[in-house]
């Protein structure tokens, strides 16, 4: 008896919605896109429009709002300044972050690291611009840039003992042109030299010694150099009296025919003594004694308040790049890595020459999405410049919110710029869109 066999069955294909029911897929979508008609596409639209008409909205003007945006001064420094921002801070907060996901990977604390790092992002940059235009303040007392810089010169460099102290007005001391102060009448050996001074700041002399007159030496000069005050008045003027202040650390030099023939310092009473040289020649207090104590860097002035601002920006995104760039390392077969290592590269090589290709993907992920965001800076800049300095830092979004809605309104002109901002936008967007189809295809 023989059994027939069953006819064989084709499985069955099943269709993607689109092509069987499109209706419900337009369903879906229809409210995605109206949202993006609305927020996106009816804005851009009407920029552009608005562009070619003037202030009022209803002058037909063409593409003179255009010619505006690249011959105004204003336009251009921001427009410079956005090519500043797009080529250093995206490259150095890359880097930074490379580096930190590279070397977290070495060590066991490495997890604290990155969030300690990565902290600054959850900080508003409202927040982190209130925070570093204190960082950045003028006053080493108040600002930590200049309070580090400062130590560092001071360090390095000495500041001067006393300054803005000065003789009294009308005594032998005159001011030369230096900022040094240099006596009438000559010096004579076995006479002492008394070298009144004001104008000392309390702090500067609250530690020193009571003054003391100088003693008579044969064939030397001596003198005192001392803070010609008593506090709650009494005293007389060019004598040393009783709770004057001495004046340590003071140099005093004897000058003949403009040069330096015998130079001292004074001690912790005040008194100086010049070898016999000094006989017949002029008493010279230098500049160096008054000059105002260094105060750091003009963080915020004209020159550095970009470059400061794009380190604000730095410390904010790198951590943002640390944590992208250690995802991609996950990724990284060890294999590749021990292989290179095997055949002899150092570490540096294997780093060049196999870690970085394989986080190139990666890196152009990093790259693109900070030049988009620093092409549309706003918060730091406003926030952090002051009002002096705030044309030199000025940056294209910062410009049309000024030109939009500032002192003088002009949306024509507003408008102008952010078509140019998007254009320059786009090529960017273009980019990583291409480059995401790459990454679907492989």
């Amino acid at each position: 008896m023989t059994t027939a066999t069953p006819p064989a069955t084709r499985p069955r294909r099943v269709k993607p919605v689109s092509g069987t029911r499109p209706w419900v897929a337009a369903a879906f979508l229809l409210p995605a896109l109206a949202l993006l008609g609305a927020l996106v596409v009816y804005p851009i639209g009407y920029s552009v429009h608005r562009s070619l008409f003037d202030a009022s909205g209803h002058g037909f003007v063409g593409f003179d709002n255009y010619h505006e945006v690249f011959s105004d001064t204003r336009i251009r420094t921001a427009l410079k300044n956005n090519v500043i921002w797009v080529v250093v801070a995206p490259s150095i907060a890359t880097v930074l972050g490379l580096v930190f996901a590279v070397l977290t990977e070495r060590v066991r604390w490495g997890t604290a690291f990155k969030l300690v790092v990565f902290m600054p992002m959850a900080i508003s940059m409202l927040a982190a611009g209130i925070i570093f235009r204190l960082v950045y303040e003028q006053d080493p007392d108040r600002g930590v840039a200049n309070a580090v810089w400062v130590g560092v010169h001071d360090t390095f460099a000495a500041s001067a003992p006393y300054p803005g102290a000065h003789p009294r007005t009308g005594g032998d001391l005159t001011a030369d042109a230096d900022g040094a102060f240099t006596a009438k009448s000559a010096l004579r050996a076995g006479t002492p030299a008394p070298v009144p001074l004001v104008a000392v700041k309390p702090g500067d002399a609250e530690d020193e010694r009571a003054a003391a007159p100088a003693r008579a030496e044969p064939g030397k000069v001596t003198g005192t150099v001392w803070l010609d005050f008593v506090r709650g008045g009494g005293g007389a003027p060019g004598r040393v009296d009783k709770g004057e202040k001495a004046l340590s650390g003071v140099t005093v030099e004897a000058v003949r025919d403009g040069r330096t023939v015998a130079s001292a310092t004074t001690g912790s009473d005040g008194t100086f003594t010049l070898s016999a040289a000094a006989d017949g020649a002029r008493l010279r207090l230098p500049a160096a004694n008054f000059a105002e104590r260094y105060r750091g860097a003009e963080w915020l002035g004209p020159t550095l308040v970009t470059p400061s601002i794009i380190g604000a920006y730095i410390w904010m995104w790198a951590g943002f790049a640390m944590v992208l760039i250690a995802a991609g390392l996950a990724g990284v077969p060890r294999e590749l890595l021990e292989a290179a290592r095997v055949d002899g590269a150092n570490e540096w090589q294997v780093f060049r020459r196999v870690t970085v290709p394989l986080l190139a993907p990666v890196l152009g992920v990093v790259v693109i999405t900070l030049m988009i965001n620093v092409l549309k800076i706003f918060d730091l800049v406003y926030i952090i410049a002051p009002g002096s300095s705030l044309p030199d830092a000025n940056v294209l979004a910062l410009q049309l919110y000024q030109s939009s809605f500032g002192t003088a309104v002009n949306q024509g002109l507003g408008s102008a710029i952010a078509v140019l901002l998007l254009l320059l936008v786009l090529p960017v967007v273009i980019v990583n869109i291409r480059r995401m189809r790459k990454e679907r295809r492989r």
